[in-house]
């Protein structure tokens, strides 16, 4: 059985691969830039060139395979998984978002599931909420040059996942029976405030990180001179703009405390084990925020 892995490089992708390394699956791994893939990932992995951008790229990297992890790609989604099931893939695990689920998103991660599930094969999707590993992109900066957060919203809460966590749960949905039909929610197990994960962050640390409360205006001008996901995501994340991309009102720009909802779904729904905490994400990154 040969598991083609899409979005391989990426921080989901890549756990994704070295779990199934160490399952003795074979793996092969698509990228548009191969080379830097081979350096990257586990020894053992055939990395092939291709891109989900274009889907003429596919068709020699899509024979043999039996199983496909797939990296959302939209435009192309349609054709991509048509040529996959003639090729004769029989599962295929999206990596998708929470916020199909909340009737967000219509148009990037939706159409993709939409897509596979109208292909007749096994299908499972994994849907994330937010990642742990945004505080990193938004708030690694600033930490690392001035052990500060600046951020608007001190006691805004969510319940972010840890990436292991999203990565064991595309493993399985990979490896095992009993997935198919199913969309997995994925949640961390804890609301906690922006305080909170900086006050976490600065105990893994063993100090070094403060909370800071600016205006969102003060923090959408920090957010884009950083560049990255942070610049991209400024709007959205701050209350400028909706998830479709409309402006927002400026009413809207408030602290969300959804704590109230009661436990979300995590990774425990399907690995059986606890899903892991945003302490030991901090313990786990601690040097990704610190001063080089």
């Amino acid at each position: 059985m040969t598991i083609l892995m899409t979005g391989a490089t990426g921080e989901i992708g890549r756990r994704v691969v070295a779990r199934l390394v160490e399952a003795g699956t074979p793996v092969r791994a698509m990228s548009r830039r191969p080379e830097e893939a081979a350096r990257l990932l586990p020894d053992g992995v055939n990395v092939v060139p291709g891109d989900l951008a274009e889907p003429a790229s596919l068709r020699g990297v899509l024979e043999g395979v039996e199983r496909l992890y797939l990296f959302p790609v939209a435009a192309t989604a349609k054709e991509v998984v048509g040529m996959a099931v003639a090729a004769g893939v029989r599962r295929i695990v999206t990596l998708s978002s929470g916020a199909v689920e909340g009737g967000y998103d219509t148009d990037f991660h939706l159409p993709v599931e939409q897509a596979v599930e109208a292909s007749g094969v096994e299908w499972t999707h994994v849907r994330p909420g937010e990642f742990m590993l945004n505080k990193l992109w938004l708030w690694g900066p600033s930490i690392r040059a001035e052990g500060v957060v600046r951020d608007p919203f001190p006691e805004a809460s969510w319940c972010p996942v840890h990436e292991d966590d999203i990565a064991d749960v595309a493993t399985a949905a990979l490896l095992e029976d009993g997935h198919a039909g199913r969309a997995y929610m994925l949640n961390g197990p804890e609301f906690l405030s922006h305080r909170q994960q900086v006050a976490l962050l600065d105990e893994a640390l063993g100090g070094g990180a403060r909370f800071e409360q600016v205006t969102p205006e003060r923090a959408r001008a920090i957010y884009r001179a950083q560049g990255g996901f942070a610049a991209a995501n400024a709007d959205f994340l701050l209350g400028f703009e909706t998830y479709s991309g409309a402006e927002a009102e400026p009413d809207d720009r408030a602290e969300i405390d959804l704590s109230a909802a009661g436990p979300l779904p995590t990774a425990r729904e399907v690995t059986g084990r606890p899903a892991r905490t945003f302490a030991q994400w901090a313990r786990d990154h601690a040097a990704d925020f610190r001063r080089s």
